[in-house]
């Protein structure tokens, strides 16, 4: 009898333990969903901003052209399209061809993929730098240095008493040439 019990429990943690994967494997992926969604509406918002900036940049040549400077007028007009086209990417493109469109890039040019990444690294690098004292001194409740009218930073104003270090006598240094005074002419 206690063999069929043993059995049932056994039987039991498995089902358990089935349900319990089933559990995760769902939340794992209305997570994915919901990331995918996140960058689908952030890339389509971006790419509307990017489309509208298309035509500010063709309303630039329009003036340009309208000042005589064709050449520029030229150079704008293909800055617009460029643009347009990425900003039409961004908004028609969901997130998995996205990413699969990165992936062949990376394919078919390692070293600008390479370079690429290098860049973002460095940038992230500099941007961490630049956050790291706000958040040193926010985590060791320092004040943060004091503004100017411009907004730039001044030193902290410093102690009113602060340690003075004398050079010792120069009769304790062996082969001391002694410190004349220049004679007056």
């Amino acid at each position: 009898m206690a063999d069929g019990s043993v059995g049932e429990a056994q039987d039991k943690a498995q089902e358990v333990a089935a349900e319990t994967q089933e559990r995760a494997r769902e939340a794992a992926g209305q997570a994915q969903e919901g990331v995918r969604r996140q960058i689908d509406e952030r890339s389509t918002q971006f790419g509307e901003q990017v489309t509208g900036t298309a035509g500010d940049l063709r309303s630039v040549g329009e003036e340009l052209r309208k000042q005589g400077k064709d050449t520029p007028a030229k150079l704008a007009d293909r800055v617009a399209a460029e643009t347009e086209k990425l900003g039409s990417y961004l908004k028609d493109k969901g997130p998995d061809e996205m990413l699969g469109d990165v992936e062949d890039f990376g394919r078919r040019r390692p070293w600008a993929a390479l370079a690429g990444g290098i860049g973002a690294g460095v940038i992230a690098a500099r941007f961490l730098k630049a956050s790291s004292r706000s958040r040193y001194q926010e985590r060791n409740g320092a004040a943060a240095p004091a503004r100017s009218p411009n907004g730039s930073s001044q030193p902290r104003p410093r102690a009113a008493v602060e340690p003075v270090v004398t050079p010792p006598p120069s009769a304790s240094i062996p082969n001391a040439v002694p410190a004349t005074p220049a004679a007056a002419p």
